[in-house]
């Protein structure tokens, strides 16, 4: 691998100007300013994972590679998907690109051998070489055999082909071997790595290194300069925006990726259908069933006791300023049961969720109204309170560990806890942050739905109201 121009286009003018057509948006434009950071050499190993359909492959397995025999016609190229033909058709892209006039005009001394025309360089589907130089691409399907072969750049781009897949512990393991076997011992002291991947499974290849190596997760460009050689740098960009903006991802909270290619209620809707291979191939929050402490356990109803016992609420308001406030309202049934009937879960302002929890309240006539005092819940519920004539609300401290509660209660929550039969659609992040709660405490984004159920049943238990369970029928 020699050193690399000092003169080069950027790489965002580079896929403008040979492919006219492209549609490049704010998050396009990070993601390659990304992808050149790579191609110049900042960043020796980097890890990309964002949704389907989003522009992955195009950028990192098409326009790269070409753009990094441009930089560096001495540079060897392996680019790996989950099949050797997916591969090839990559390969078979990047020539097309590189035989253009666009491309001759960036780099006119990369070159490759034109059909029909004489040159000891080789072309086939699987391998194209450099005209004049010791620049090449080569493409392999995952498990396929790289040997004799020395790589100064290896692109991997989804090497599982979809959730069956992922979700197979044979093809798992057999993609980590391979992985460590096969990729690594191709490498040299200055060779780059790229991952672009659709996350599937919390032990995919992603998830095994992050296991193993230290990952530095990107939300400031300043870290690309700052990160260990032996540091991985890595980017979820999530087609809903849920972490705090970045300069890196500035979107703001619930603002989608692509909204002229994937609106806002088109990616609500692929989520209420299914919301935990959404938190996976969408959000880059992979989880298991084995994984989750609730999953989709929880007892549902359609009708509630003739005989209610108790009609209470229990709000926790948001820890910091992109968590969740949850208010929940519920009846205790002759049943010992605990049947939620109405959830305010928001990332609105104070001033917003007092009038929507004080109107849930008076709605449900509820009459008892418990609100954690920290974090400004005192005076939260002091407004609540001046809206609720006929509510009893007051606050307390909640000072017992968050972690030891939520888990240890788990088993009580889902024995005692009934939902509406629609609560998926009634209230869908709700039911989303629930059932994709993971055992791992430290893997969660949000513990406010947990913490207010755990809560509701450490209550009702001090209290004696869910002191047995009767059989009753449910539906699951």
């Amino acid at each position: 691998m020699s050193e690399q121009r000092l003169i080069a286009p950027p790489f965002a003018e580079f896929a403008q100007g040979v492919f006219p057509f492209l549609e490049i948006h704010p998050f396009h434009r990070n993601y390659y300013r990304l992808l050149e950071a790579f191609a110049t050499g900042r960043i020796r190993r980097l890890i990309v994972t964002m949704p389907p359909q989003h522009g992955k492959s195009l950028g990192a397995s098409v326009l790269l590679p070409a753009y990094l025999l441009g930089l560096d016609p001495e540079r060897k190229i392996a680019l790996a998907s989950y099949s050797a033909t997916l591969a090839s058709r990559f390969n078979r892209r990047v020539q097309r690109l590189m035989e253009s006039a666009p491309y001759e005009h960036f780099f006119p001394e990369t070159a490759i051998k034109k059909p029909g025309r004489q040159a000891t360089a080789i072309r086939s589907s699987d391998l194209v070489e450099v005209i004049g130089h010791g620049g090449e691409l080569f493409s392999v399907g995952r498990e396929g055999s790289l040997t004799g072969n020395r790589v100064d750049t290896f692109i991997l781009d989804d090497l599982y082909k979809d959730a069956m897949e992922a979700n197979s512990p044979l093809i798992r393991e057999n993609c980590w071997e391979w992985y460590t076997s096969v990729v690594r011992t191709r490498m040299h002291n200055r060779s780059q790595e790229l991952i672009v991947f659709t996350r599937w499974h919390e032990e995919d290849l992603v998830g095994m290194i992050a296991a193993r190596e230290r990952i530095v997760p990107l939300s400031e460009w300043e870290q690309i300069d700052t990160a260990g050689s032996s540091d991985w740098i890595a980017l979820n960009f999530e087609a809903l925006k849920e972490s705090a903006p970045s300069t890196v991802d500035p979107r703001r909270i619930g603002e989608p990726l692509w909204p002229e290619q994937h609106s806002l209620e088109l990616l609500n809707e692929r989520k209420r259908l299914d919301p935990i291979r959404f938190q996976c191939m969408y959000q880059g929050h992979p989880s298991t069933q084995e994984g989750l402490l609730y999953g989709d356990r929880f007892a549902t109803y359609t009708e509630l006791p003739k005989k209610i016992l108790k009609r209470a609420n229990y709000t926790d308001t948001a820890d910091t300023g992109d968590d969740y406030l949850c208010s929940i309202c519920y009846v205790v049934g002759d049943d010992s049961r605990i049947y939620l009937i109405d959830v305010v879960y928001s990332r609105e302002r104070m001033e917003v969720t007092e009038n929507l929890v004080a109107e849930m309240i008076n709605r449900t006539e509820t009459r008892i109204v418990k609100v954690e005092s920290n974090n400004g819940g005192r005076g939260f519920a002091r407004a609540v309170a001046k809206q609720t004539p006929l509510a009893k609300v007051e606050w307390f401290h909640q000072g017992a560990n968050k972690e030891a509660r939520i888990l240890s209660n788990s088993a009580t929550v889902l024995r005692q806890v009934a939902m509406p039969a629609d609560w998926r659609i009634r209230w869908n992040d709700f039911y989303t942050h629930l059932t994709t709660y993971r055992r791992l405490f430290r893997a969660n984004r949000w513990h406010d739905a947990p913490d207010v159920l755990t809560g509701i049943v450490e209550k009702e238990a001090a209290e004696g109201f869910c002191g047995r369970i009767h059989s009753v029928r449910f539906r699951n």
